[in-house]
Protein backbone atom coordinates (compact mmCIF):
# COMPACT_ATOMS: atom_id res chain seq x y z
CA UNK A 1 0.00 0.00 0.00
CA UNK A 2 2.95 2.47 0.60
CA UNK A 3 4.23 1.64 -2.60
CA UNK A 4 1.27 3.17 -4.01
CA UNK A 5 0.90 5.95 -2.19
CA UNK A 6 4.03 7.77 -3.79
CA UNK A 7 2.10 7.54 -6.87
CA UNK A 8 -0.56 9.77 -5.67
CA UNK A 9 -1.47 13.35 -6.01
CA UNK A 10 -0.46 15.81 -3.14
CA UNK A 11 -4.23 15.87 -2.41
CA UNK A 12 -4.74 12.42 -2.63
CA UNK A 13 -2.15 11.78 0.04
CA UNK A 14 -3.25 14.58 1.70
CA UNK A 15 -6.82 12.96 2.62
CA UNK A 16 -4.84 9.59 3.66
CA UNK A 17 -3.65 11.46 6.30
CA UNK A 18 -6.86 12.51 7.07
CA UNK A 19 -8.27 9.62 7.29
CA UNK A 20 -5.41 7.55 9.11
CA UNK A 21 -4.45 5.29 5.97
CA UNK A 22 -1.01 6.31 6.33
CA UNK A 23 0.93 8.66 8.60
CA UNK A 24 3.65 11.54 7.05
CA UNK A 25 6.13 9.77 9.08
CA UNK A 26 5.34 6.37 7.22
CA UNK A 27 5.56 8.33 4.03
CA UNK A 28 8.85 10.33 5.01
CA UNK A 29 10.40 7.20 5.29
CA UNK A 30 9.29 5.29 2.39
CA UNK A 31 10.65 8.53 0.33
CA UNK A 32 13.99 8.13 2.72
CA UNK A 33 14.62 4.37 1.32
CA UNK A 34 13.57 5.47 -2.29
CA UNK A 35 16.61 8.28 -1.74
CA UNK A 36 18.77 5.55 -0.81
CA UNK A 37 17.73 2.90 -3.58
CA UNK A 38 17.89 5.49 -6.05
CA UNK A 39 21.81 6.62 -5.07
CA UNK A 40 23.07 5.89 -8.68
CA UNK A 41 21.19 8.98 -10.35
CA UNK A 42 22.80 11.11 -8.13
CA UNK A 43 19.83 13.17 -7.48
CA UNK A 44 20.37 14.38 -4.32
CA UNK A 45 23.82 16.23 -2.83
CA UNK A 46 22.18 16.63 1.04
CA UNK A 47 19.91 14.39 2.88
CA UNK A 48 18.55 15.69 5.30
CA UNK A 49 17.44 12.66 7.01
CA UNK A 50 17.15 13.68 10.85
CA UNK A 51 15.49 16.84 9.55
CA UNK A 52 12.82 14.97 7.59
CA UNK A 53 12.04 12.58 10.27
CA UNK A 54 11.40 15.06 13.11
CA UNK A 55 9.30 17.15 10.55
CA UNK A 56 7.06 14.42 9.76
CA UNK A 57 6.67 13.15 13.15
CA UNK A 58 5.15 16.92 14.49
CA UNK A 59 2.64 16.57 11.34
CA UNK A 60 1.69 13.48 12.20
CA UNK A 61 1.36 15.14 15.98
CA UNK A 62 -0.94 17.76 13.91
CA UNK A 63 -2.70 15.17 11.90
CA UNK A 64 -3.79 12.94 15.37
CA UNK A 65 -5.32 16.26 16.64
CA UNK A 66 -7.14 16.86 13.60
CA UNK A 67 -5.34 20.19 12.57
CA UNK A 68 -3.40 20.22 9.80
CA UNK A 69 -1.48 22.99 9.20
CA UNK A 70 -3.12 23.12 4.84
CA UNK A 71 -2.37 20.99 1.58
CA UNK A 72 0.93 20.11 2.45
CA UNK A 73 1.58 19.22 5.90
CA UNK A 74 3.30 16.15 5.88
CA UNK A 75 4.06 16.11 2.34
CA UNK A 76 7.92 15.31 0.96
CA UNK A 77 9.42 17.93 -1.08
CA UNK A 78 13.28 18.71 -2.25
CA UNK A 79 14.65 21.57 -2.86
CA UNK A 80 17.35 22.89 -5.61
CA UNK A 81 20.82 23.45 -4.24
CA UNK A 82 20.82 27.02 -5.32
CA UNK A 83 17.85 27.55 -2.73
CA UNK A 84 19.65 28.84 0.89
CA UNK A 85 18.34 26.68 3.52
CA UNK A 86 18.84 27.80 7.22
CA UNK A 87 21.96 25.51 8.72
CA UNK A 88 22.24 23.10 6.12
CA UNK A 89 24.67 23.39 3.64
CA UNK A 90 24.40 25.35 0.47
CA UNK A 91 27.35 24.90 -2.46
CA UNK A 92 25.19 25.29 -5.77
CA UNK A 93 27.04 22.30 -6.77
CA UNK A 94 30.36 24.08 -6.72
CA UNK A 95 33.60 24.18 -5.17
CA UNK A 96 33.35 27.31 -4.01
CA UNK A 97 30.36 26.76 -1.67
CA UNK A 98 31.13 23.75 -0.29
CA UNK A 99 30.63 23.79 3.34
CA UNK A 100 28.71 27.12 3.16
CA UNK A 101 25.40 26.73 5.67
CA UNK A 102 23.36 29.82 5.55
CA UNK A 103 21.80 32.03 8.02
CA UNK A 104 18.15 31.45 6.91
CA UNK A 105 16.52 29.75 4.23
CA UNK A 106 14.99 31.49 1.20
CA UNK A 107 11.17 32.37 1.38
CA UNK A 108 9.55 30.14 -1.03
CA UNK A 109 11.20 27.57 1.03
CA UNK A 110 9.97 28.87 4.38
CA UNK A 111 6.68 29.13 3.07
CA UNK A 112 6.95 25.28 2.87
CA UNK A 113 8.34 25.04 5.56
CA UNK A 114 5.72 26.83 7.52
CA UNK A 115 2.63 24.90 5.67
CA UNK A 116 4.10 21.72 7.64
CA UNK A 117 5.77 20.27 4.11
CA UNK A 118 8.28 17.87 5.11
CA UNK A 119 12.18 18.75 3.63
CA UNK A 120 14.29 15.52 2.01
CA UNK A 121 16.73 17.37 1.03
CA UNK A 122 19.12 19.57 -1.55
CA UNK A 123 19.30 18.56 -5.50
CA UNK A 124 22.21 18.18 -7.75
CA UNK A 125 22.37 20.52 -10.70
CA UNK A 126 25.02 22.19 -12.89
CA UNK A 127 27.43 24.36 -11.21
CA UNK A 128 25.86 27.85 -10.50
CA UNK A 129 22.66 26.54 -12.38
CA UNK A 130 24.78 27.12 -15.72
CA UNK A 131 23.78 24.61 -18.50
CA UNK A 132 21.19 22.23 -19.89
CA UNK A 133 21.87 18.80 -18.75
CA UNK A 134 22.88 18.59 -14.93
CA UNK A 135 26.34 17.30 -16.04
CA UNK A 136 28.68 20.22 -14.96
CA UNK A 137 28.37 20.42 -11.26
CA UNK A 138 31.40 19.62 -8.83
CA UNK A 139 29.23 16.65 -7.59
CA UNK A 140 28.89 14.91 -10.58
CA UNK A 141 26.16 14.00 -12.99
CA UNK A 142 22.67 13.14 -12.78
CA UNK A 143 20.70 9.94 -14.38
CA UNK A 144 17.59 10.49 -15.92
CA UNK A 145 15.68 7.75 -14.09
CA UNK A 146 13.71 6.60 -17.52
CA UNK A 147 17.33 5.22 -18.56
CA UNK A 148 16.14 2.12 -16.09
CA UNK A 149 12.31 2.39 -16.97
CA UNK A 150 10.06 0.00 -19.22
CA UNK A 151 9.90 0.22 -22.22
CA UNK A 152 12.93 2.58 -22.30
CA UNK A 153 14.36 -0.58 -20.78
CA UNK A 154 13.71 -4.23 -20.70
CA UNK A 155 12.70 -3.75 -17.07
CA UNK A 156 16.14 -5.07 -15.49
CA UNK A 157 17.45 -1.95 -15.43
CA UNK A 158 20.66 -3.14 -17.42
CA UNK A 159 22.43 -1.01 -19.10
CA UNK A 160 26.06 0.18 -20.95
CA UNK A 161 27.51 2.90 -18.20
CA UNK A 162 27.46 4.88 -21.36
CA UNK A 163 24.13 4.63 -22.25
CA UNK A 164 21.85 6.32 -19.41
CA UNK A 165 20.38 9.58 -20.83
CA UNK A 166 20.12 13.02 -19.05
CA UNK A 167 17.57 14.32 -16.64
CA UNK A 168 18.41 18.32 -18.60
CA UNK A 169 19.19 20.83 -16.57
CA UNK A 170 20.08 22.78 -14.60
CA UNK A 171 17.53 21.81 -11.90
CA UNK A 172 18.20 18.10 -12.96
CA UNK A 173 18.35 16.56 -9.73
CA UNK A 174 14.70 18.15 -8.38
CA UNK A 175 13.50 16.72 -11.54
CA UNK A 176 14.41 13.18 -10.96
CA UNK A 177 13.75 13.03 -7.63
CA UNK A 178 10.20 13.81 -8.37
CA UNK A 179 10.00 11.44 -11.63
CA UNK A 180 11.77 8.76 -9.60
CA UNK A 181 8.86 8.93 -6.77
CA UNK A 182 11.40 9.12 -3.52
CA UNK A 183 9.71 13.35 -3.74
CA UNK A 184 6.45 14.63 -4.43
CA UNK A 185 7.48 17.87 -4.93
CA UNK A 186 10.31 19.87 -5.71
CA UNK A 187 11.57 23.78 -5.87
CA UNK A 188 14.19 24.40 -8.92
CA UNK A 189 15.42 27.91 -10.73
CA UNK A 190 14.36 28.60 -13.47
CA UNK A 191 16.46 31.51 -15.78
CA UNK A 192 15.88 30.28 -19.40
CA UNK A 193 14.28 27.16 -18.74
CA UNK A 194 15.90 25.44 -16.29
CA UNK A 195 13.08 23.73 -14.65
CA UNK A 196 10.53 23.34 -17.89
CA UNK A 197 13.75 21.50 -19.97
CA UNK A 198 14.46 18.59 -17.07
CA UNK A 199 11.11 18.44 -16.71
CA UNK A 200 10.09 17.13 -20.20
CA UNK A 201 12.92 14.94 -20.21
CA UNK A 202 12.05 13.32 -16.99
CA UNK A 203 7.86 13.15 -17.75
CA UNK A 204 6.85 15.93 -15.26
CA UNK A 205 4.81 19.03 -15.12
CA UNK A 206 6.54 22.41 -14.32
CA UNK A 207 5.55 25.80 -14.21
CA UNK A 208 7.93 28.63 -14.88
CA UNK A 209 5.85 31.14 -12.62
CA UNK A 210 5.19 35.29 -14.66
CA UNK A 211 8.75 37.00 -13.31
CA UNK A 212 7.81 38.15 -9.01
CA UNK A 213 5.05 36.02 -8.24
CA UNK A 214 7.42 34.31 -6.50
CA UNK A 215 9.77 35.45 -4.29
CA UNK A 216 13.76 35.04 -5.30
CA UNK A 217 15.09 36.16 -1.63
CA UNK A 218 17.65 33.32 -0.65
CA UNK A 219 17.85 32.34 -4.55
CA UNK A 220 21.59 32.46 -5.31
CA UNK A 221 21.54 34.69 -8.22
CA UNK A 222 22.24 33.43 -11.73
CA UNK A 223 20.57 36.44 -13.54
CA UNK A 224 18.90 38.31 -11.38
CA UNK A 225 16.20 39.77 -14.27
CA UNK A 226 15.27 36.72 -14.83
CA UNK A 227 15.58 34.56 -12.19
CA UNK A 228 12.65 32.68 -11.00
CA UNK A 229 11.57 29.97 -8.53
CA UNK A 230 10.50 26.98 -10.56
CA UNK A 231 7.85 24.29 -8.92
CA UNK A 232 7.77 20.59 -10.13
CA UNK A 233 5.32 17.90 -9.84
CA UNK A 234 3.86 14.81 -11.32
CA UNK A 235 0.28 16.96 -12.05
CA UNK A 236 -0.74 20.71 -13.01
CA UNK A 237 -2.73 20.01 -9.46
CA UNK A 238 -0.02 19.83 -7.41
CA UNK A 239 1.93 22.14 -9.50
CA UNK A 240 -1.15 24.61 -8.46
CA UNK A 241 -1.43 23.55 -4.44
CA UNK A 242 2.28 24.77 -4.17
CA UNK A 243 1.81 28.00 -6.40
CA UNK A 244 -1.20 28.89 -4.22
CA UNK A 245 1.35 28.55 -1.01
CA UNK A 246 4.43 29.88 -2.34
CA UNK A 247 3.05 33.18 -4.54
CA UNK A 248 2.27 36.57 -3.01
CA UNK A 249 4.30 39.72 -2.15
CA UNK A 250 7.81 39.58 -0.18
CA UNK A 251 9.31 42.63 1.77
CA UNK A 252 12.73 40.77 1.39
CA UNK A 253 11.84 40.81 -2.35
CA UNK A 254 10.85 44.34 -4.11
CA UNK A 255 10.47 42.69 -7.51
CA UNK A 256 7.67 40.66 -6.04
CA UNK A 257 3.75 41.65 -7.17
CA UNK A 258 0.66 40.74 -5.12
CA UNK A 259 -0.78 37.58 -6.71
CA UNK A 260 -4.65 37.80 -8.67
CA UNK A 261 -7.74 36.94 -6.07
CA UNK A 262 -8.33 33.69 -7.21
CA UNK A 263 -8.91 30.15 -5.62
CA UNK A 264 -5.77 28.26 -5.51
CA UNK A 265 -6.98 24.75 -7.13
CA UNK A 266 -7.40 24.37 -10.48
CA UNK A 267 -10.61 25.46 -12.80
CA UNK A 268 -11.24 21.18 -13.54
CA UNK A 269 -13.66 22.25 -15.56
CA UNK A 270 -12.16 24.95 -17.62
CA UNK A 271 -13.94 25.41 -21.10
CA UNK A 272 -11.51 24.64 -23.54
CA UNK A 273 -14.01 26.01 -26.43
CA UNK A 274 -13.23 29.31 -25.31
CA UNK A 275 -9.38 29.49 -25.61
CA UNK A 276 -7.69 30.95 -28.42
CA UNK A 277 -4.21 28.99 -29.16
CA UNK A 278 -1.31 30.47 -30.99
CA UNK A 279 1.13 28.48 -32.54
CA UNK A 280 4.33 30.48 -32.97
CA UNK A 281 6.29 29.45 -36.63
CA UNK A 282 9.67 30.47 -35.54
CA UNK A 283 9.28 28.04 -33.00
CA UNK A 284 9.58 25.42 -36.25
CA UNK A 285 13.71 25.24 -35.13
CA UNK A 286 16.46 23.43 -36.75
CA UNK A 287 16.87 19.93 -34.98
CA UNK A 288 13.72 19.63 -33.76
CA UNK A 289 12.51 15.81 -34.01
CA UNK A 290 9.89 14.32 -36.10
CA UNK A 291 8.07 12.98 -32.66
CA UNK A 292 8.42 16.07 -31.07
CA UNK A 293 6.78 17.96 -34.21
CA UNK A 294 4.37 15.10 -34.15
CA UNK A 295 3.46 15.71 -30.80
CA UNK A 296 3.09 19.73 -31.11
CA UNK A 297 0.62 18.71 -34.86
CA UNK A 298 -1.75 16.28 -32.48
CA UNK A 299 -2.07 18.25 -29.25
CA UNK A 300 -3.00 21.23 -31.30
CA UNK A 301 -5.47 19.23 -33.64
CA UNK A 302 -6.74 17.54 -30.46
CA UNK A 303 -7.58 21.27 -28.83
CA UNK A 304 -8.97 22.40 -31.86
CA UNK A 305 -11.39 19.35 -31.53
CA UNK A 306 -11.95 20.80 -28.45
CA UNK A 307 -13.23 23.84 -29.94
CA UNK A 308 -10.92 26.03 -28.98
CA UNK A 309 -9.20 28.74 -32.01
CA UNK A 310 -5.51 27.48 -32.70
CA UNK A 311 -4.10 29.89 -35.41
CA UNK A 312 -0.54 29.88 -36.75
CA UNK A 313 1.29 33.06 -34.89
CA UNK A 314 4.65 35.17 -35.63
CA UNK A 315 7.11 36.20 -33.02
CA UNK A 316 9.66 37.38 -35.18
CA UNK A 317 11.86 38.56 -32.89
CA UNK A 318 12.46 34.67 -31.64
CA UNK A 319 15.40 33.96 -33.69
CA UNK A 320 17.91 36.57 -31.69
CA UNK A 321 17.07 35.20 -28.63
CA UNK A 322 20.05 32.62 -27.90
CA UNK A 323 21.95 35.63 -28.80
CA UNK A 324 20.28 37.59 -26.84
CA UNK A 325 20.23 35.67 -23.79
CA UNK A 326 23.84 35.09 -23.77
CA UNK A 327 24.97 38.53 -23.82
CA UNK A 328 22.47 39.61 -20.64
CA UNK A 329 23.21 35.96 -19.09
CA UNK A 330 26.74 36.56 -18.88
CA UNK A 331 26.61 40.13 -18.46
CA UNK A 332 24.74 40.15 -15.32
CA UNK A 333 26.37 36.62 -13.96
CA UNK A 334 29.82 38.72 -14.03
CA UNK A 335 28.24 41.13 -11.57
CA UNK A 336 26.71 38.27 -9.26
CA UNK A 337 29.73 35.95 -9.45
CA UNK A 338 31.74 38.93 -8.03
CA UNK A 339 30.98 38.40 -4.24
CA UNK A 340 33.24 35.12 -4.34
CA UNK A 341 36.58 36.24 -3.22
CA UNK A 342 37.74 34.26 -0.89
CA UNK A 343 37.58 36.97 1.42
CA UNK A 344 33.63 36.72 2.89
CA UNK A 345 32.66 33.47 2.96
CA UNK A 346 33.04 30.41 0.60
CA UNK A 347 36.14 28.84 -0.25
CA UNK A 348 39.37 30.45 0.68
CA UNK A 349 43.05 29.52 -1.22
CA UNK A 350 45.93 28.90 0.64
CA UNK A 351 47.51 31.19 -1.85
CA UNK A 352 48.00 34.41 0.38
CA UNK A 353 51.22 36.54 -1.21
CA UNK A 354 48.73 39.30 -1.64
CA UNK A 355 44.63 40.13 -2.22
CA UNK A 356 44.62 40.20 -6.01
CA UNK A 357 46.42 36.74 -5.84
CA UNK A 358 44.33 35.15 -3.09
CA UNK A 359 41.21 36.47 -5.37
CA UNK A 360 42.93 34.86 -8.48
CA UNK A 361 43.75 31.50 -6.98
CA UNK A 362 40.49 31.09 -5.03
CA UNK A 363 38.10 31.72 -8.13
CA UNK A 364 40.43 29.30 -10.35
CA UNK A 365 40.08 26.57 -7.73
CA UNK A 366 36.11 27.19 -6.87
CA UNK A 367 34.93 28.01 -10.15
CA UNK A 368 34.49 25.19 -13.03
CA UNK A 369 35.44 26.30 -16.61
CA UNK A 370 31.76 26.90 -17.62
CA UNK A 371 31.53 29.60 -15.00
CA UNK A 372 34.76 30.76 -15.61
CA UNK A 373 34.07 31.15 -19.32
CA UNK A 374 30.87 33.12 -18.63
CA UNK A 375 32.24 35.76 -16.39
CA UNK A 376 35.31 36.14 -18.60
CA UNK A 377 32.53 36.60 -21.78
CA UNK A 378 30.58 38.99 -19.03
CA UNK A 379 33.44 41.05 -18.21
CA UNK A 380 33.93 41.81 -21.74
CA UNK A 381 30.20 42.78 -23.02
CA UNK A 382 30.55 44.95 -19.93
CA UNK A 383 33.99 46.67 -20.91
CA UNK A 384 33.33 50.13 -22.05
CA UNK A 385 34.01 49.73 -25.72
CA UNK A 386 31.75 46.74 -26.08
CA UNK A 387 28.88 48.17 -23.54
CA UNK A 388 26.82 49.53 -26.33
CA UNK A 389 27.74 47.56 -28.66
CA UNK A 390 26.71 44.28 -26.78
CA UNK A 391 24.63 44.92 -23.50
CA UNK A 392 22.95 48.09 -24.35
CA UNK A 393 21.89 45.86 -27.94
CA UNK A 394 20.66 42.95 -26.05
CA UNK A 395 19.05 44.93 -23.89
CA UNK A 396 17.16 46.64 -27.12
CA UNK A 397 16.48 43.44 -28.62
CA UNK A 398 15.12 41.96 -25.30
CA UNK A 399 12.34 44.39 -25.29
CA UNK A 400 12.03 43.75 -29.02
CA UNK A 401 10.95 40.16 -27.74
CA UNK A 402 8.89 40.84 -24.91
CA UNK A 403 6.78 43.32 -27.55
CA UNK A 404 6.33 40.57 -29.85
CA UNK A 405 4.43 38.76 -26.62
CA UNK A 406 2.23 41.53 -25.83
CA UNK A 407 1.08 41.93 -29.42
CA UNK A 408 0.21 38.46 -29.97
CA UNK A 409 -1.78 38.55 -26.11
CA UNK A 410 -3.17 41.60 -26.86
CA UNK A 411 -4.56 40.24 -30.05
CA UNK A 412 -7.06 38.15 -28.12
CA UNK A 413 -4.26 35.14 -27.92
CA UNK A 414 -5.17 33.21 -24.66
CA UNK A 415 -1.94 30.98 -24.91
CA UNK A 416 0.78 29.98 -27.14
CA UNK A 417 1.43 25.58 -27.60
CA UNK A 418 5.10 25.04 -28.66
CA UNK A 419 7.43 22.08 -27.63
CA UNK A 420 9.37 22.44 -24.61
CA UNK A 421 12.60 20.72 -25.82
CA UNK A 422 14.08 20.07 -29.00
CA UNK A 423 13.64 16.04 -28.52
CA UNK A 424 13.68 13.38 -26.05
CA UNK A 425 16.75 13.26 -23.19
CA UNK A 426 19.96 12.07 -25.06
CA UNK A 427 22.67 9.54 -23.82
CA UNK A 428 25.03 11.29 -21.36
CA UNK A 429 27.91 10.39 -24.44
CA UNK A 430 26.05 11.92 -27.15
CA UNK A 431 25.30 15.30 -24.84
CA UNK A 432 28.81 16.03 -23.77
CA UNK A 433 30.34 16.02 -27.20
CA UNK A 434 29.40 19.52 -27.74
CA UNK A 435 30.70 21.95 -25.08
CA UNK A 436 28.50 24.01 -22.61
CA UNK A 437 27.56 27.02 -24.57
CA UNK A 438 26.62 24.83 -27.54
CA UNK A 439 24.26 22.91 -25.69
CA UNK A 440 22.22 25.16 -23.89
CA UNK A 441 21.97 27.57 -27.02
CA UNK A 442 20.48 23.91 -28.54
CA UNK A 443 18.02 22.88 -26.00
CA UNK A 444 17.06 26.01 -24.42
CA UNK A 445 15.52 27.96 -27.81
CA UNK A 446 12.06 27.29 -26.88
CA UNK A 447 12.31 28.35 -23.11
CA UNK A 448 14.80 31.60 -22.96
CA UNK A 449 12.37 33.90 -24.57
CA UNK A 450 9.86 33.72 -21.86
CA UNK A 451 12.16 34.36 -19.03
CA UNK A 452 13.70 38.10 -21.37
CA UNK A 453 9.55 38.83 -21.67
CA UNK A 454 9.04 37.81 -17.56
CA UNK A 455 5.85 35.19 -18.70
CA UNK A 456 4.72 31.97 -17.33
CA UNK A 457 5.35 28.62 -19.06
CA UNK A 458 3.98 25.40 -18.11
CA UNK A 459 5.76 22.07 -19.66
CA UNK A 460 3.53 18.83 -19.97
CA UNK A 461 4.55 15.41 -20.76
CA UNK A 462 2.24 14.33 -23.70
CA UNK A 463 3.71 10.85 -24.58
CA UNK A 464 6.65 8.88 -25.06
CA UNK A 465 9.26 8.90 -28.25
CA UNK A 466 9.58 5.20 -30.13
CA UNK A 467 12.95 5.07 -27.49
CA UNK A 468 10.38 5.04 -24.33
CA UNK A 469 11.42 8.46 -23.43
CA UNK A 470 9.28 11.49 -22.77
CA UNK A 471 8.25 14.04 -24.78
CA UNK A 472 6.86 17.78 -23.41
CA UNK A 473 5.28 20.24 -24.75
CA UNK A 474 5.12 23.88 -23.00
CA UNK A 475 2.13 26.11 -22.76
CA UNK A 476 2.92 29.92 -22.93
CA UNK A 477 0.52 32.83 -21.04
CA UNK A 478 0.35 36.06 -20.47
CA UNK A 479 1.99 37.77 -17.18
CA UNK A 480 -0.19 36.51 -14.14
CA UNK A 481 -2.22 34.23 -16.30
CA UNK A 482 -0.50 31.33 -14.52
CA UNK A 483 -3.33 29.68 -12.77
CA UNK A 484 -4.90 29.52 -16.43
CA UNK A 485 -1.98 27.92 -17.81
CA UNK A 486 -2.00 25.32 -15.27
CA UNK A 487 -5.47 24.77 -15.82
CA UNK A 488 -5.53 23.89 -19.47
CA UNK A 489 -2.50 21.90 -18.45
CA UNK A 490 -5.24 19.59 -16.43
CA UNK A 491 -7.18 19.24 -19.05
CA UNK A 492 -4.13 18.14 -21.31
CA UNK A 493 -2.96 15.92 -18.74
CA UNK A 494 -6.50 13.78 -19.19
CA UNK A 495 -6.57 13.73 -22.65
CA UNK A 496 -3.31 12.31 -23.07
CA UNK A 497 -2.92 10.12 -20.52
CA UNK A 498 0.79 9.62 -20.08
CA UNK A 499 2.07 6.68 -18.59
CA UNK A 500 3.34 6.80 -15.50
CA UNK A 501 7.09 5.57 -15.09
CA UNK A 502 7.48 1.91 -14.16
CA UNK A 503 11.06 1.53 -12.41
CA UNK A 504 12.64 -2.28 -12.21
CA UNK A 505 13.06 -1.46 -8.27
CA UNK A 506 9.19 -1.08 -8.01
CA UNK A 507 8.46 -4.80 -8.38
CA UNK A 508 11.03 -5.25 -5.53
CA UNK A 509 9.43 -3.45 -3.64
CA UNK A 510 5.69 -4.72 -4.21
CA UNK A 511 7.02 -8.30 -3.75
CA UNK A 512 8.75 -7.06 -0.12
CA UNK A 513 5.57 -5.90 1.00
CA UNK A 514 3.22 -9.02 -0.43
CA UNK A 515 5.82 -10.61 1.53
CA UNK A 516 5.24 -9.04 5.03
CA UNK A 517 1.75 -8.98 4.66
CA UNK A 518 1.60 -12.88 4.18
CA UNK A 519 4.35 -13.06 7.42
CA UNK A 520 2.14 -10.85 9.04
CA UNK A 521 -1.49 -13.42 8.20
CA UNK A 522 0.64 -16.60 9.45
Amino acid sequence: MIADMLRLTIREVSRAFRQGRISPSELCQKCLDRIKKTKHLNAYITVTEELAARQAAAADERFRRGAPKGPLDGIPFAVKDNFCTENIETTCASNMLKGYRPPFSATVVQKLLDQGAVLLGKTNLDEFAMGSGSTDGAFGPVRNPWSYAAPYRDGSGAEPDSDWVITGGSSGGSAAAVASLSSFLALGSDTGGSTRNPAALCGLVSLKPTYGLLSRHGLIPLVNSMDVPGVMARSAQDVATALGVLQGRDVLDSTTVCPPVEHSDLLEDIDVSRLHVGIPKEYHAPGLSRETLAQWGRVADMLERAGARVETMSLPHTQYSIVCYHVLCCAEVASNMARFDGLQYGHRSAVDSSTDALYAATRLEGFNEVVRGRILSGNYFLLKRSYLRYFVKAQQVRRLIARDFAQVFRSGVHLLLTPTTLGHAPTHAHFIQEDNRTRSSQEDVFTQSVNMAGLPAVTVPTALSGRGLPIGLQLIGAALQDRRLLAVAGWLEREVAFPGIQLPWDTEEEDGERAERGQTAL
